[in-house]
């Protein structure tokens, strides 16, 4: 009955910590390139209770990783402590050797684990390093939670695209705006605070060069100490109408801006906007639109991902029936548009099948229901 109670007890202890450095992961979301954000933290009992002795985050650009990081932070006193790690310490070489062999190296005795890494140079290899050490490696505590936050890399890794994340704000009557009025405020300020939180953990926001004629969106971070954080935006535009006054043109040189073209646009406007800091990404066509499937593989390949997808309501379509779409945030404002509202392509009444709701709240008057596609 001590042993059971004792490895209860352990269970949750590796809960608490593993949640703790979980939430420590998600600092650096959105900034570390190639690489997902980890968090680690070396925790020591010597008798008195569990604490933490060292802390890693994996850097901006993706180098060095957290476990370097924490083991730096612990130095002598990572020996025979307990490092919890959110995902599968890596076991490749480069220039420095596998975050799994350091662990070792410090003299770490136990490792707890949360998601499993999907890359081929890793994948349980990590973990067997520590076992031939003789580490103690207890697997899977809070993977799910962890491969939430870093879905990014894991969709990257596996399927060779971004996560796609399509965020709407809808009316109370299952509108996103008012015909030939561009912007129109559909949320509260709560909401849209929470929208550029989102931003700042994105690599990219992408929308519809309809979205971007009616609105004049910028698509920044707007808050407070985040502006740094803003993503690349991408709009898709076949025959580069975007306007050399629009906001995302005339801050493209402080903000990347990405034009996914074809090959008909007119290449003196092309010339134009590429003057103005706007880099044009040549698309392929798919019956008179961009090819989706292709262009999400490219912004795999050039290190996205995350990508939001903030409209129009032909964009959202055009992703959802390629199968692109990953997670669906939406945000139902009181608001009614009526007469003459551009109607959502979803709502909470009309969501697309295989997709399950995991996640409520309410930002002001704002209700968000948060969906993801079932794996």
């Amino acid at each position: 009955m001590n042993a059971r109670r004792e490895a209860s007890a352990q269970a949750d202890l590796d809960r608490r910590f593993m949640a703790a450095a979980i939430r420590l992961s998600r600092k650096h979301l959105g900034l570390t390139a190639t690489n997902p954000s980890v968090g680690t933290l070396i925790v020591r009992d010597d008798g008195a209770g569990p604490f933490i002795v060292g802390r890693g985050v994996t850097a901006l650009g993706g180098r060095p990783h957290a476990e370097t990081q924490a083991l730096d932070e612990a130095g002598v006193l990572a020996r025979g402590a307990t490092a919890y790690v959110t995902l599968e310490p890596c076991a490749h070489h480069g220039r420095t050797p596998p975050c799994a062999e350091a662990l070792a190296a410090a003299g770490i005795a136990r490792v707890v684990g949360a998601a499993s890494d999907p890359d081929a140079r890793v994948g349980g290899r990590g973990y067997a390093i520590l076992r031939a050490a003789g580490i103690e490696v207890v697997e899977g505590i809070l993977a799910s939670d962890a491969a939430n936050l870093m879905a990014g890399y894991l969709t990257r890794s596996v399927k060779r695209r971004p996560e796609v994340t399509v965020k709407m704000a809808v009316s109370a009557d299952g509108m996103i705006g008012r015909k030939g009025q561009g912007q129109l405020a559909i949320t509260g300020p709560v909401s849209r605070a929470q929208v550029h939180a989102m931003r700042a953990e994105a690599d990219a926001i992408l929308i519809g060069i309809g979205t971007a004629l009616a609105d004049d969106p910028e698509l920044t971070c707007r808050l407070p100490g985040l502006e740094s954080r803003s993503p690349a935006r991408i709009v898709l535009d076949m025959d580069s109408r975007l306007p050399l006054q629009s906001k995302l043109a005339l801050t493209a040189r402080q903000v990347p801006v990405m034009l996914a073209c074809g090959a008909r646009a007119d290449a003196d406007r092309k010339a134009a906007l590429s003057a103005m800091g706007v880099e044009l990404l040549a698309a392929e066509e798919f019956e008179g639109r961009i090819a989706l499937p292709e262009l999400a593989e490219d912004l795999a390949a050039r290190g996205m991902a995350t990508l939001m997808v903030e409209g129009g309501a032909e964009t959202v379509r055009n992703f959802l029936a390629d199968g692109l779409v990953d997670r669906i945030a939406l945000f139902t404002g009181e608001i009614v548009v009526g007469e003459g509202g551009i109607a959502a392509p979803l709502d909470r009444d009309h969501m697309p099948e295989g997709f399950s709701l995991v996640r409520e709240a309410w930002f002001g008057p704002d209700r968000y229901s948060e969906y993801v596609r079932d794996r």
